[in-house]
C-alpha cells in the first residue's frame, strides 16, 4: 500500500525548521514495552501445544492447530486490512497509529478473556477461537506499531530502530518460555488447576495487562508524524522487492515458529532426551534467545554509530545475552517459590555449573553470529540497490 505524506514527518532525513531534530526516545521506549509484551505472549503458544495435547488427548496434527489458529488470524487480518485499504482507504490514515495500537490491544484483551470460559467448558475449539482473536489483535498491532517505529526518526536508520524494537520482542520470547513453562506446567498444577485449567490465570493476567496498556496508549501523548493518504490498488505490491520480501518473511516465520512449537514435545520423547515439559521449556527459551542476540546485533550494525563502538557492542551484546540465557536456564524455580529448604543461590550456582555441558556447545554459534556480522558490514540490501523513493512512499 503506498502512502503519500501530507505534512512534514519523520520519514525524511532533513531536520525540521530551526535545525533541531525532534527526540522520539520516550515514544520508542513505550513501543519497546509493547513489543516485549506481545513477544512474551506469542511464545506462550509453544507452551500451550504440549499442555493441550495432554489435556485433550490430541495427536500432533491437532495440537499444532494452536499455531495454525493464531497465525491464520495474522493472514486473514492483514488480508482484510489490505482489501479495505485498497478499496475504501487506509484505516490507520483515518484513526492514526496510536488509535490503531489501542484497537489491537483491546482485541487481544478480548481474546485473552475468552480463555476463562474455554477452560471452564473444557472446549478446545473455544481455545482455538480465543487464540484466533488474540492473533487478530496482534496483526493490528503489527500493522500499526511496525511502521510507526520506522518513521519515528531518520529514514536512513529505520531498519536499525525496527531491529531494536524486535529485539525487545525477542526478550519477551526468551523470558516467556521460562515463566510460562513454570506457571502452566508446575505452579498452577500444584495449586489444583490441571490440564486446560492451568492456562486460565495466566491469560486473565494478559487480559488485564492489555487493558492497562490500551489505557496508557490512549491517554499518553505520542508524536504525530502524519499517516498520509492511501493510493488505491496494489500499492507497494507493484514493487518486486516487496513481493520477494513477503515470500521471504513467509518462509522465515514458518521455520521460526515450527521449530519453537516442536521443541518441548521433541525433547520430551524418551528416545531423544526424556525431559519433563517444564525442563524442555527452558530450551525453548535458549532457542528464542538466539534470535534475540541476532536482532540486537542487527540494530547496532544498521545504526549510525562509529565503527569502533559498533565493534565493541557486537562483542559485548552476544556475550551478555549468552550469560543471561545461561543464568536464566539455571534458575531453581522450586526453591525460589519456597518449596525447598536448600539455599536458593547455592542451588542456582550448582545448576549453573552443571549447565556448562549445554552452553559450551552453544558458544561456537555465538561466535559464528559475530563472524557473519563482520562479513555483512551493515549492508542489509547486499549488492542490490533500490531507489529510496518507493521506501519513502510505502510500507
Amino acid at each position: 500500500m503506498a502512502i503519500t505524506p501530507t505534512r512534514q514527518s519523520a520519514l525524511t532525513d532533513a531536520p525540521p525548521e530551526g535545525g533541531v531534530r525532534p527526540s522520539y526516545v520516550s515514544a520508542l521506549v513505550l513501543l519497546g514495552t509493547l513489543f516485549f509484551m506481545w513477544g512474551f505472549m506469542t511464545v506462550f503458544n509453544d507452551i500451550l501445544i504440549p499442555r493441550f495435547k495432554e489435556a485433550f488427548h490430541l495427536d500432533y496434527r491437532h495440537a499444532m492447530l494452536v499455531q495454525f489458529a493464531f497465525f491464520t488470524a495474522y493472514f486473514i487480518g492483514s488480508l482484510l486490512y489490505f482489501l479495505i485499504s485498497a478499496t475504501a482507504g487506509d484505516p490507520i490514515a483515518k484513526i492514526g497509529y496510536k488509535n490503531g495500537i489501542v484497537v489491537g490491544l483491546l482485541i487481544s484483551a478480548a481474546g485473552s478473556a475468552l480463555f476463562w470460559p474455554a477452560a471452564n467448558l473444557t472446549s478446545y475449539p473455544m481455545f482455538l477461537s480465543a487464540l484466533f482473536i488474540v492473533g487478530l489483535g496482534f496483526a493490528m498491532l503489527q500493522i500499526a506499531a511496525n511502521p510507526y517505529v520506522t518513521i519515528l526518526g531518520p529514514e536512513k536508520t529505520a531498519s536499525s530502530r525496527l531491529n531494536l524494537a524486535q529485539g525487545f520482542n525477542s526478550i519477551g520470547t526468551t523470558i516467556g518460555p521460562l515463566i510460562g513453562g513454570y506457571l502452566i506446567f508446575q505452579y498452577f498444577s500444584k495449586t489444583g488447576a490441571h490440564g486446560a485449567e492451568s492456562v486460565k490465570m495466566p491469560y486473565l493476567i494478559f487480559c488485564v495487562i492489555f487493558l492497562v496498556l490500551a489505557a496508557v496508549f490512549f491517554f499518553i501523548h505520542l508524536p504525530h508524524v502524519g499517516e498520509g493518504k492511501i493510493e488505491r490498488g496494489a500499492g507497494a505490491l507493484k514493487y518486486p522487492h516487496v513481493v520477494l520480501g513477503v515470500i521471504g518473511i513467509f518462509m522465515y516465520v514458518g521455520g521460526e515458529v515450527s521449530v519453537g512449537s516442536a521443541i518441548i514435545n521433541f525433547l520430551g520423547q524418551p528416545n531423544v532426551a526424556g525431559l519433563s515439559a517444564v525442563d524442555a521449556s527452558k530450551y525453548v527459551s535458549i532457542y528464542w534467545g538466539g534470535l534475540m542476540i541476532g536482532r540486537f546485533m542487527g540494530a547496532v550494525e544498521l545504526s549510525e554509530m562509529k565503527r569502533a563502538r559498533k565493534q565493541v557492542l557486537l562483542i559485548v551484546i552476544p556475550l551478555l545475552a549468552y550469560l543471561l540465557l545461561w543464568v536464566a536456564k539455571s534458575a531453581p524455580l522450586d526453591a525460589m517459590q519456597g518449596n525447598s529448604n536448600a539455599p536458593v543461590f547455592g542451588l542456582w550456582k550448582d545448576q549453573f555449573v552443571q549447565n556448562w555441558s549445554v552452553f559450551r556447545v552453544y558458544l561456537p554459534f555465538v561466535g559464528l553470529c559475530w563472524l557473519l556480522f563482520q562479513f555483512s558490514k551493515g549492508r542489509a540490501a547486499g549488492r542490490w540497490r533500490f531507489s529510496p523513493e518507493p521506501w519513502s512512499r510505502c510500507y
